[in-house]
């Protein structure tokens, strides 16, 4: 398999990333187990999670997935073998959020401890908060990573100018810098990430690891009208898309997939796989024949009137 270099950390991975917000929620422990092996088994190595996932479940608090990623490490051993990233800041009912130094402290080893580990490779600011000082929150990251407890850090959910005054404020404070951005970013959703984000990432060295690559299942081609909403627990997140371009983008994924022998989700995460910027889209599985696609994703190479005519159809 493939290994990319992640921005300037020396962290390598494979141009795909399983998204594990998916653990505990819409895949039970069992699976979520047998959805590791099949990812690892692969070749794949980058396992993306985050301390609040899956707190929007009735009865959940956080931390779920990160426990089942910590059961499984322990269990199957080879943890020099994998790529962990986490995260931390959003609100952790009944505990805050936010990225000043003692909610940082704090959050990282209730994360090391369910992840029954000793370190984090990429530990991301999940949301940017206005109220933490840029430079408190790069020390505390930079007093983790001299701990050892870190690797390399990452931003998500930042805007360009608030990516770049943190660069600005690594360089001028000797500090470690954000080496990956994780956007929100797939063929329907393009004009927040292409406009600002991207020029910037590419100038700047800095990997971009995207999540909701498949636009909540949109791409993969199940959900064609309102009928099919129902399909899933993600459905409804899904309805913003059912419009011109969304069918229109369907029809451009349906004609690459037809000639390339694929599917459409498939070539959704092709064409993200291909972008100069990407260094790996995030996507998740529930079950092991979505587990097949993503990897198959990581295997087709698309050629360049296929991205041309996919580009035309998500414009």
């Amino acid at each position: 398999m493939e290994k990319r270099k992640l921005g300037k950390s020396g962290l390598s991975i494979a141009p795909l990333m399983f998204g594990g917000n998916v653990f505990g929620w819409t895949a039970d422990e069992a699976m979520s187990m047998k959805l590791l092996d099949g990812f690892v088994g692969a070749g794949l190595n980058a396992i993306d999670t985050a301390d609040v996932y899956s707190k929007w479940v009735p009865g959940h608090k956080g931390g779920e997935s990160e426990t089942i990623i910590g059961k499984w490490l322990k269990a199957r051993g080879g943890r020099d073998r994998i790529v962990l990233a986490s995260k931390v800041g959003m609100e952790m009912p009944g505990i805050g959020k936010g990225l000043r130094k003692a909610y940082i402290l704090a959050r990282v080893e209730d994360s090391l401890k369910r992840l029954q580990t000793d370190y984090i490779d990429l530990y991301q600011s999940h949301t940017d908060d206005q109220e933490a000082p840029i430079e408190e929150t790069l020390a505390t990251y930079q007093q983790l990573i001299e701990q050892g407890k870190v690797r390399a850090i990452g931003a998500s959910n930042y805007t360009a100018p608030r990516l770049a005054a943190a660069l600005k404020a690594s360089a001028a404070g000797k500090l470690p810098r954000y080496e990956s951005l994780q956007p929100h970013y797939n063929m329907c959703e393009r004009p927040l990430y292409e406009a600002e984000l991207e020029p910037l990432c590419l100038k700047e060295g800095v990997g971009v690891i995207p999540y909701y690559s498949l636009a909540s299942g949109f791409l993969t081609g199940k959900y064609r009208s309102e009928a099919d909403l129902g399909k899933s627990a993600r459905g409804g997140g899904v309805k913003k898309y059912l419009n011109d371009k969304g069918l229109r983008i369907l029809k451009a994924l349906d004609e690459v997939s037809a000639g390339a022998r694929s599917k459409p989700g498939v070539v959704a995460l092709a064409w993200l796989i291909a972008r100069p910027s990407i260094t790996a889209p995030i996507a998740s599985a529930t079950n092991m024949a979505q587990l097949e696609d993503l990897v198959a994703a990581t295997q087709l190479k698309l050629d360049a009137a296929a991205i041309k005519k996919l580009d035309a159809a998500s414009a």
